[in-house]
């Protein structure tokens, strides 16, 4: 239970784990691979945002808002797999960010998450990742991110 035992380190108490808000599951394994849906923030550390970056909140406020999602996402592979440790490697990352049209800043919000992700997994955390500008998201999120994840057996 390394991983649990870096969470506790680090004062992180994950969210519960996510809920289909529609006809979908939240995530999906293919021999040692796992997707997950794309996840807005769900509670968890400080303030819960709304709203699109660079109009209604900083790049600072998206990156906390990011690292929101991330703890989401944690909380939702640690409901799927039982066990954190099985995480071989975080493989990808897509970040979607709520931007206004003059906002391209979106690498920095997406950091929230990454920065998370290497917080917690160290080397098995670093990934590659996609960080792109949407004119909007559900719920007027500021951040939706999903993965792609190498487990063990």
């Amino acid at each position: 239970m390394q991983i649990e035992k870096r969470l506790e380190e680090l004062g992180i108490e994950l969210p519960p784990p996510a809920t289909p808000a529609g006809n979908y599951v939240t995530t999906v394994q293919t021999g040692n691979l796992i997707f997950t849906s794309g996840h807005g923030p769900g509670g968890g550390e400080g303030k819960l945002y709304k709203g699109q970056v660079g109009t209604d909140l900083t790049a600072e406020e998206g990156y906390q808002s990011a690292r929101q999602v991330g703890l989401c996402l944690i909380s939702t592979l640690k409901n799927a797999l039982g066990d954190l440790d099985r995480i071989k490697r975080i493989v990808k990352v897509v970040g979607f960010v709520n931007s206004a049209p003059t906002f391209t800043e979106q690498p920095a919000v997406v950091n929230g998450a990454s920065d998370l992700f290497g917080e917690v997994f160290g080397d098995k955390g670093k990934h590659a990742r996609s960080a792109v500008g949407m004119v909007q998201l559900p719920g007027g999120i500021p951040a939706e991110v999903e993965l792609v994840v190498e487990i063990e057996g």
